[in-house]
């Protein structure tokens, strides 16, 4: 199977090739390992390959599995593979190996797909970029000078160049869907609970934390959601396995009900401007709504995001401590003396001055938005708004200054953490951090689906994403509507120039590859 072939299948059309023995499970595999290594040395995507470990899971693996076959890759964060390493983005754990295969690894090796590595992230999978300093730094396929976002953007910058048809990746505000809106690819986050994180973990940030997968195509995270959904054992979260997902895409849904925001309540107060191609983006993804059939009406979001950034960071400060505390115990190395970035180790030193009441009282807010937001569900089936406030940055535009840090190391000193947090140094925080990406934390604070659709390509040449949210355990009419837009906008179609396929397939070829 030549290169170029290879990259113009998504993960069902390498499936059906192989059920179909029109290819081997053997020469995917070859050029999945190809594709990685000619690739990711200028693409720094791939952080640790495991070609051989891959190629022996393969041989056992059951043939009549849904992506039999098919290449995959981990994310370097909480997707634990037995005895192998798993550094979470940081020098600190970089010698760390999980004790067990994490409960969706085991899932993704019942679904027949052969993990070949683990993706870049940040550290801890704390920002919006993929800039860690102990690892590489992927590019954008779309334009090398640019970020693919982040936390997930390792598994973006793969999948967009070609390397797997799809990545997984986790996301806890924002981390799947920034990343496929930055590199043209559909990102779904599924409703809170559905796809477990077990044994190692529970929950992860309240909650806040769901892992799935970015793809070239709707059909691929259908399939997948239908193959890695459900509780595992002790899951804080009692959902039981569905069926069903693919099924609701074979139709579109029925005529719904679509809110349209430009996100001004998420993003006003933290002073957000939105650049006009993010504007034009979503007022074309409206009037294509529209065209299709859906009732589109102009409405506001009923949340205060400054009060929802400050909650949001109040859990992420405290669950950062916390990492901090058990990243200690994991290597025996005092939380001071980590081998950590001087942003974690001053915003970990933040957490630990948190006080419980303030920490309950922003999980609580977290309700109250909820709360909300079902109410707003009564007038809407669904939410469309930004997904970021601009197309993909410069790499190394948004990574904290010298300045921010040498300021942030200010914080080390004895006493400093308090007297910052009581001179709202959260606030100013919570405004730096999010002032770009403001618009996907709310579905992760309230439990809800939501997804980015690559619909827009700006006239330089970057794509942008549009987000869409629906009612909490809404996700199969999200992926209906997902996959009516994709039939009209025939994204899979579009990929990096420097990577995109020589020769479209023939009409009879074209439900196999990429959707």
């Amino acid at each position: 199977m030549e290169l170029r072939d290879y990259q113009a299948y998504d993960g069902s059309g390498l499936a059906a090739l192989i059920r179909h023995r029109e290819v081997s499970r053997e020469e995917v595999f070859r050029a999945a390992c190809e594709a990685i290594e000619s690739l990711n040395p200028t693409l720094g995507a791939v952080v640790r390959s495991r070609f051989e470990q891959a190629e022996r899971e393969g041989r056992r693996g059951d043939p009549a599995a849904p992506f039999a076959g098919v290449p995959t890759l981990t994310k370097d964060l909480l997707m634990g593979i037995a005895d192998e390493p798993l550094a979470f983005g940081s020098a600190a754990l970089r010698d760390w190996c999980a004790p067990e295969d994490s409960s969706l690894v085991t899932r993704l090796r019942q679904a027949g797909l052969c993990i070949l590595g683990q993706t870049a992230t940040p550290e801890l999978g704390l920002m919006g970029i993929t800039e860690p300093q102990a690892f590489p730094h992927p590019v954008n396929p779309w334009q090398p000078e640019r970020s693919p976002g982040g936390s997930s953007g390792g598994a973006a910058a793969a999948v967009a160049a070609g390397l797997v048809p799809f990545a997984m990746g986790g996301d806890g505000g924002g981390s799947i869907r920034i990343p496929a809106s930055h590199c043209g690819l559909f990102g779904f986050k599924p409703s809170r609970g559905r796809v477990p994180l077990g044994p190692t973990f529970g929950e992860v940030w309240q909650g806040a934390v769901v892992e799935h997968a970015l793809t070239r195509s709707v059909r691929d995270s259908a399939a997948l959601l239908e193959a890695i959904n459900g509780m595992d054992e002790a899951s804080p979260w009692p959902l039981q396995r569905e069926r069903g997902y693919v099924d609701a895409i074979e139709r579109p849904p029925q005529r719904l009900k679509i809110a349209v925001s430009l996100g001004e309540p998420l993003g006003a107060a933290l002073g957000t401007r939105l650049d006009p191609q993010v504007r034009l983006a979503v007022e074309q993804a409206a009037a294509r709504l529209e065209h299709l059939g859906h009732d589109v009406e102009w409405a506001d979001i009923p949340v205060d995001g400054e009060a929802l950034a400050e909650s949001y960071l109040t859990l992420y400060l405290g669950h950062l401590a916390a990492d901090l505390a058990w990243i200690s115990e994991q290597t025996g190395v005092p939380v001071g003396r980590l081998d950590v970035e001087p942003s974690t180790r001053a915003i970990g030193r933040l957490g630990r001055h948190l006080r419980a009441m303030d920490y309950e009282l922003a999980k609580s807010h977290w309700n109250r938005v909820a709360r909300d937001m079902a109410r707003f569900h009564r007038h809407f089936d669904c939410l469309l708004l930004p997904v970021a406030a601009t197309p993909a940055p410069l790499r190394g535009s948004l990574y904290p200054s010298q300045a921010r840090e040498r300021l942030m190391a200010l914080l080390a000193i004895p006493g400093t953490s308090q007297l910052a947090l009581k001179a709202g140094l959260l606030r100013r925080l919570a405004a730096e951090s999010l002032r770009m990406t403001p618009f996907t934390q709310l579905a992760n604070l309230t439990g809800q689906p939501a997804m980015s659709l690559p619909l827009h390509v700006t006239p330089e040449g970057l794509p942008v994403g549009v987000q869409i949210i629906g009612p909490i355990g809404d996700e199969k009419r999200l992926l209906a509507l997902a996959a009516q837009l994709e039939a009209d906008n025939h994204w899979p179609d579009r990929l990096p120039r420097a990577l995109a396929r020589h020769d479209k397939p023939s009409d009879n070829e074209s439900d196999d590859k990429a959707g």
